[in-house]
């Protein structure tokens, strides 16, 4: 299944993500206090935290602050202390290595001066403050700035307690309220939809994958000089920090291959040549195991990827592909043919606008399963990464005839993965691109 590369260990992850991040630099363990007098017994002064609980978005938007102001009921001693106290329910017993858990970092500053990594102490998940004197301060401000990582937003409401103390017990308490809430993934968890002008100029449409926002972002030029190829095709999710293949066959029939570069500006490596004779093809599309390819006889074939890393050194270019293998023939029946990149399924498009799907797996070949009709209005079917905020499937993008670019959440169904529920309107002048992958 297409999933994000979100598991059981990754939400295990953030759940101690806070703990951790204020702790990005351990430093040496202060001496826990020992109360002169009963808690029950210190008198607690104001201990304000401004405007609020801090909400903390979980993605790309950076480090956001909140200033917490102590008014002291009584300090005696001359350097003044204060420690955070996280909720014991994110510390798990299981866990021993936690410096191996990080999904939130965060610095700290005292009465404006420059921030600085907080210290922690384990266990208890007490962070430690920078220290203050007391130098007839009727009061003190501790900042916190907290950034956090997509996928921390599973920490949800935080409470922790702020303690002020000094060498006699604890002066002070109260609460320091954080609010992790979902924001825009980094590029890293975005995907993107690619499009060819009529003029052969190459463009990527970053996604958000955030419901407040819109689903695509401006274009971003990637260059020229792509209409020489007659067929473009992914080979794997392309994600919005560069990363992602594709394959490309030109108008002699070669067959060339694209490697993911990693810089969101320039998002792939030149160009490697696999080998030629792909213009016995009419259609082209890649699945979980390969490329499939339907000849001009309607016959499918498979392409399994092979050993090859596709450098161009030696001939591990050609040997980016095994030999094909014939999947079955009758596929000509199909206006449209688009497989999966994330599974070993793909959905074709009859004549008469009736959408199917196909799923290969340990099962064996499933037999075709109708999706429905009507899908002869769009003259453009491609698959991409997820385009909302969920954290599931690939989503359809579909253009209609009038140039409008849509797109339909997908979900398995006997297998395969299908584009399901109605369709969302996320573009218009679609219909200047020739290609949309």
């Amino acid at each position: 299944m297409a999933r994000h590369p979100r598991g059981k260990a990754l939400i295990r992850a953030v759940t101690v993500a806070l703990a951790l991040a204020l702790a990005t630099a351990p430093a040496a363990q202060a001496a826990t206090p020992t109360p002169q007098a009963p808690l029950a017994a210190i008198s607690r002064g104001t201990v304000q935290q401004e405007a609020g609980p801090l909400v903390v978005p979980s993605g790309e938007e950076g480090a956001v602050t909140t200033r917490v102001t102590v008014w002291p009921t009584w300090l005696a001693g001359d350097t003044v202390k204060a420690r955070l106290l996280l909720p014991t329910q994110l510390f798990d017993a299981g866990d021993e290595d936690l410096q191996a858990y990080r999904g939130v970092t965060a610095t700290c500053a005292v009465d404006g001066g420059a921030f600085q990594p907080c210290s922690w102490e384990q266990p208890g998940l007490i962070v430690q403050l920078p220290d203050t004197t007391l130098s007839g301060k009727r009061f003190f401000t501790y900042e916190f700035r907290i950034d956090a990582i997509t996928g921390t937003e599973h920490l949800g409401t935080l409470t922790a307690t702020l303690e002020v103390y000094d060498e006699h017990g604890v002066s002070d308490r109260g609460p320091v309220v954080f609010e992790f809430v979902k924001g825009t993934p980094e590029a890293g968890w975005r995907t993107t939809v690619l499009a060819r002008d009529k003029a052969g100029v190459l463009w990527q449409y970053p996604s958000n994958n955030h419901a407040a926002k819109p689903v695509l972002r401006g274009r971003q030029r990637i260059g020229g000089g792509w209409n020489v190829y007659t067929s473009i095709t992914p080979t794997s999710r392309r994600n919005a920090d560069g990363h992602g293949d594709l394959v490309a066959v030109d108008r002699d029939g070669v067959l060339w291959y694209y490697k993911g570069s990693g810089d969101p500006a320039a998002p792939f490596k030149p160009r490697v040549r696999v080998d030629g004779g792909w213009n016995q093809y009419t259609a082209l599309t890649s699945n979980g195991y390969g490329l499939l390819a339907r000849d001009k006889t309607g016959v499918l074939w498979q392409y399994t990827w092979g050993t090859g890393t596709g450098t161009g050194t030696g001939t591990d270019a050609t040997t980016l592909l095994t030999p094909r293998t014939r999947v079955g023939g009758g596929w000509n029946v199909y206006s449209a043919l688009v497989a999966t990149r994330g599974s070993a399924s793909a959905i074709g498009r009859d004549t008469s606008g009736v959408l199917w799907s196909y799923a290969w797996g340990y099962r064996g070949n499933e037999p075709r399963a109708r999706v429905g009709g009507g899908w002869n209005v769009y003259d453009s079917l491609s698959w991409s990464g997820t385009l909302d905020d969920r954290e599931s499937y690939d989503d359809l993008v579909a253009r209609d005839k009038s140039g409008n670019l849509w797109f339909y959440q997908g979900d398995y169904r006997n297998y395969s993965l299908v584009p399901t529920g109605k369709p969302k309107k996320i573009g218009w002048g679609w219909d200047i691109y020739d290609l949309i992958f």
